[in-house]
């Protein structure tokens, strides 16, 4: 397949400046998801790295050569948008061929590339159907699919489970984490949800702002994250972050706890508050407590628990899983 260098790259619109200097490295097979919150320039970035954007400045190298300078179609790259932009006069198997037909493939080679994306994503029965007659998540996979059969050196995901409902997400995603396994292919995949990045990715980008903020694997920005934006950003429910002196929590300027680190009891502990929201979610529960010491702070607790609103609990952290953070928002190790 392809590995992929960013160099220095830069994105202006006019006066105003969505890209500062991004530097990455994508190996050979791997798969590298870009998340943040809107408008912190990760879908800008996999535009230029496409060739649907110019930068304004650096590099993008796809196998060590230089491809900011080559049009798109010449890129070796495959793109699935989250719109899914099928023919809607084609079938199934004419939306799959059409890009392998106009470049110049012959019948056996389409029906050959065709076949085989078909038996990867389970559209056998698919192929006669036109894109009206599909399901959202059927749609997507045909998007998938056409471009598995180009057989490119690199697949771009721009946001693809966005427009399906909860179960469908779920199920696209084993779909394209099964296809990269069989593939081995480079994939960079964009999204704005965290779960999609915890769950698919080999490293995740966390972008803010027009800047990488921290490259790693999932585990890694969650155990180990490099400031409280990172920390607030991976991990759901979201870290909670308090004052650092007011919880006793010395030489910081924030103190972050993960939900999960917190422990609840109705007779004694750290700080004493009343519950203002019980989350019923089967397997966890999370548990909203307005503490007098440290405000609104969440708890997650394992299975299901039956707390009242309004009654008093009490809750404390594990030392061992409280974070520090500095007055630049910095974690001190």
């Amino acid at each position: 397949m392809g590995s992929l260098t960013l160099k220095s790259v830069e994105k202006s619109f006019g006066a105003t400046k969505v890209l500062h200097g991004i530097d990455l490295e994508v190996a050979d097979g791997e798969f590298v998801i870009f998340v943040g919150p809107s408008g912190c320039g990760k879908s800008t970035l996999l535009r230029i790295i496409a060739g649907l954007e110019d930068s304004s400045g650096g590099e993008v190298r796809i196998d060590g050569v230089r491809v900011d300078v080559v049009p798109p179609a010449k890129r070796g790259i495959a793109m699935v948008f989250q719109t899914y932009a099928l023919y809607p006069h084609m079938t199934v198997f004419d939306n799959m061929a059409a890009g392998i037909r106009q470049a110049g493939a012959s019948k056996e080679q389409v029906d050959a590339r065709v076949g085989e994306a078909t038996r990867m994503l389970s559209l056998q029965d698919y192929l006669k159907r036109r894109p009206a007659e599909l399901s959202g998540g059927q749609r997507q996979r045909v998007a998938i699919g056409r471009a598995v059969v180009r057989e490119p050196k690199l697949f771009l995901f721009d946001e693809p489970l966005s427009n399906l409902d909860a179960a469908l997400r779920v199920n696209t995603r084993l779909e394209i984490a099964r296809l990269h396994r069989e593939l081995a292919a480079t994939m960079i995949y964009v999204t704005h949800d965290q779960v999609e990045a915890m769950t698919l990715a080999d490293r995740i980008v966390v972008m803010n702002a027009g800047r990488i903020e921290q490259i790693g694997t999932p585990m890694e920005l969650y155990n180990t994250p490099a400031n409280t934006f990172v920390a607030g950003f991976i991990g759901s429910p979201q870290m909670n972050f308090h004052d650092a002196a007011s919880l006793g929590v010395a030489g910081a300027k924030t103190a972050g706890i993960r939900p999960e680190h917190l422990r609840l009891s109705p007779d004694t502990g750290d700080w004493r508050g009343k519950v203002v929201h019980v989350e019923h979610l089967g397997a966890d529960t999370n548990v909203y407590l307005e503490t007098e010491a440290a405000g609104l702070i969440t708890a997650r607790v394992f299975g299901e628990v039956a707390y009242a609103p309004d009654s008093v609990l009490y809750a404390s952290a594990d030392p061992k899983h409280i974070f520090r953070f500095d007055e630049a928002g910095k974690v001190i190790r």
